[in-house]
């Protein structure tokens, strides 16, 4: 494992595969009340250019479990909300903490506190991948379905698409991808899926990409930074929603996933999220452990 997790690719099977078992045996140990000092004297800085729900309780409670410390930084309460640099900052960081966590709106923005920063840097979110949530997700696949699965991804082509396309080329799952025209994943990680060995089957019919499906992935037509089209995006996208028609064309025993926050009635629907199929909640508690296994190899 290298010593930043920016991007997916970071990470080699054998990496993603030690990081899933790790965070099974210490989502067991907390299941069972057993809490070890892993990070005793440890502290990691978290950046928040953006806000979070998950991506902060969960790094907050994985460091607060394992005997660490978190500190939740907004950008406007660091000097970067005055004009320092990012590699001035990072310098600063690594002076004092174990690790640094980001979840900013440019991907330039966490490459290049990696590039300056002598500690470990996570992604916790960019406007081009979302590593740490896919760990998770790749967590709940796991547990419920082994990982020689077929994902349907129905709508954006975003951040979250982007990782996922990753993990499908690094672990060898099927991936079909469903968009409107124009809203494809990122050419250059399509590009790069195809240098790893898979590249992901795309369509603009949520149909067809959903026929054999084990697991169905949306998340919201308007993901951060582009809130501003979102009217525009509801009328592109209406096709796209994850509904009972949809899941009907899947696997009888296909799962659901949406990384959260859910726009009920637009990507997916109260039936389908509160349903039988769905693993939603799952995905979220499995963002905690997930987390602890990254820290706990970065930092431990």
């Amino acid at each position: 494992m290298t010593e930043h997790l920016i991007s997916l690719s970071d990470l080699s099977e054998s990496d993603i595969l030690e990081i899933l078992s790790l965070a099974e045996k210490l989502k067991d140990e907390r299941k069972r009340g057993i809490f070890r000092d892993y990070l005793k004297n440890k502290s990691l800085a978290m950046i928040f250019e953006l806000p979070s729900t998950r991506t902060r309780v969960s790094f907050e409670v994985a460091m607060s479990d394992m005997g660490g410390h978190a500190l939740y930084l907004s950008w406007n309460d660091l000097q970067l909300g005055r004009g320092e640099t990012v590699a001035d900052t990072a310098r600063v960081l690594s002076r004092y903490v174990s690790a640094i966590m980001a979840r900013v709106r440019s991907h330039e923005r966490v490459v290049e506190l990696a590039n300056s920063s002598d500690v470990p840097v996570i992604n916790g979110l960019s406007n081009l991948e979302h590593p740490c949530q896919i760990l998770a997700d790749l967590l709940t696949i796991k547990e419920k379905k082994g990982l020689n699965v077929k994902l349907a991804w129905i709508g954006d082509g975003n951040n979250v698409c982007n990782s996922m396309i990753l993990a499908s080329a690094i672990l060898g799952f099927e991936m079909s991808i469903a968009t409107p025209r124009g809203f494809e994943p990122d050419e250059s990680i399509l590009k790069k899926a195809e240098d790893i060995g898979k590249k992901p089957e795309i369509t603009s019919n949520p149909f067809e990409a959903v026929e054999n499906a084990d697991v169905i992935y949306t998340d919201v037509w308007a993901s951060m930074g582009h809130e501003s089209e979102r009217e525009e995006r509801l009328k592109v996208f209406r096709e796209f929603q994850v509904n009972r028609d949809l899941v009907e064309k899947a696997e009888d025993d296909v799962i659901v996933m949406h990384c959260l926050p859910a726009h009920r009635g637009e990507e997916i629907t109260d039936e389908i999220i509160d349903g039988r199929h769905s693993v939603v909640f799952d995905q979220a508690e499995n963002r905690l452990h997930a987390q602890k296994a990254v820290l706990l190899r970065l930092i431990g």
